[in-house]
């Protein structure tokens, strides 16, 4: 990872079943497929729910789509949302296909790149959506609306959106300061910065 982010090489970052972590670069040379076949680029022999051809990733100019126009059996998702057709990828994107997640990692895009949302005349702060995606994994455990679930650890949002520990602590730190809860303790942050995220709707129906 460290070796294509230094070159400015966006590659895809998956999990295969053995849990080890797989990089794939895009250097531009050509579409790369995904499925379940052991031809496929991106092989994910393991997850029967994959088709045997499931999607591919193309280039388009100097950009990224993810397509699958009628290929797999079970759909494609990006963000959680069903994909139609193409969709361009964006730095931080999250492409499930199956019980599978892939990751894709634009090396050269700005850390709080993509859309600017969120930005309300409501007293809401303006986040980006990667601090998006950040507080979506945070508030995760409230989804079953339990009244003893707590936020999710660093490790844990890391795990679910590919990122280091330390790219984690970095989203949280600017959270921390746009929601004014630098103050408080470190031990109240974290559940507090979840619950602003609900109230506002940030994490999204889905999560929330």
């Amino acid at each position: 990872m460290i070796e294509a982010e230094r070159r400015g090489m966006p590659f895809l970052l998956h999990r295969d079943g053995d849990d080890e972590m797989r990089l794939s670069p895009l250097d531009g040379g050509g579409a790369l497929t995904i499925g379940r076949s052991p031809d496929a680029d991106i092989s994910l022999a393991w997850d029967a729910s994959v088709s045997t051809v499931h999607a591919e990733v193309a280039p388009m100019g100097s950009h990224w789509l993810i397509v699958d126009e009628g290929l797999s059996r079970n759909g494609t998702f990006i963000n959680g949302e069903r994909l139609s057709g193409r969709h361009r990828l964006r730095h931080g994107d999250v492409v499930r296909a199956g019980r599978t997640s892939i990751a894709f990692h634009d090396a050269e895009a700005a850390p709080d790149s993509g859309t600017i949302a969120l930005a309300t005349d409501g007293g809401v702060p303006a986040i980006t959506e990667a601090q998006r995606r950040v507080l979506s994994a945070l508030c995760r455990p409230y989804r079953d609306n339990s009244r003893f679930a707590t936020p999710a650890t660093n490790q844990q949002i890391a795990d679910e959106l590919f990122l280091s520990v330390e790219a984690v602590k970095t989203h949280l730190r600017e959270l921390y300061r746009r929601f004014a809860l630098e103050s408080l303790p470190q031990s109240q942050k974290r559940a507090r910065l979840a619950e602003r995220a609900l109230h506002f709707g940030l994490a999204g129906p889905r999560d929330a």
